[in-house]
């Protein structure tokens, strides 16, 4: 598998994206820095791995940093394979994001759930059956707005122990910048 490689040279853009315009805190940032998970590649566009199995990753979610903003996901990602963790470590209580930085803002306003990025709204996310066996309350916190909705109610209709946990504004960064 081929992930767009590091650019330590732009790890400075990232931060001041993520942390300036996402309101996100350092602290949360420097342990997905330090272990690799987030990162900047060529282009300045923020890489965050998605580890699957054995922690390897799996793909990654990629979000511009420049003045075109975009997203997606690298070439070779597979999404159904693995998810960011925010923490790393498992909790009791398990909330679904929709992206990485969701699931970083999503943490910071509720630091005692574990914080899972689905890389896009999707209802059935091949992983999804070992969190629901390991007995974890799930909330579906994809964003507030149709698509989010529509599929929280698939993801619920598929996994009636799921509950919605639904961001008062269009997504939990969007939450996050309000409080800022």
């Amino acid at each position: 598998m081929r992930l767009p490689p590091p650019d330590p040279g732009q790890l400075v853009r990232v931060r001041g994206y993520l942390v300036g315009q996402r309101c996100l805190a350092p602290a949360l940032l420097e342990p997905l820095i330090e272990s690799g998970t987030l990162y900047g590649d060529a282009r300045a566009n923020a890489v965050f791995l998605l580890p699957g199995q054995q922690n390897l990753a799996v793909g990654a979610e990629l979000r511009g940093t420049t003045g075109r903003p975009w997203q997606g996901l690298a070439p070779v990602s597979q999404k159904d394979l693995g998810c960011l963790s925010i923490p790393a470590e498992a909790l009791p209580v398990v909330v679904l994001c929709e992206s990485a930085i969701d699931a970083i803002s999503c943490f910071a306003l509720h630091p005692r759930h574990r914080c899972l990025s689905t890389a896009g709204a999707r209802p059935n996310p091949r992983w999804l059956r070992s969190l629901l066996d390991q007995g974890c309350e799930i909330y579906c916190g994809f964003d507030g707005d149709a698509t989010g909705d529509a599929m929280a109610r698939a993801m619920i209709a598929g996994h009636p122990a799921v509950k919605r946990l639904r961001p008062s504004q269009h997504d939990w960064n969007d939450v996050l910048r309000a409080q800022a």
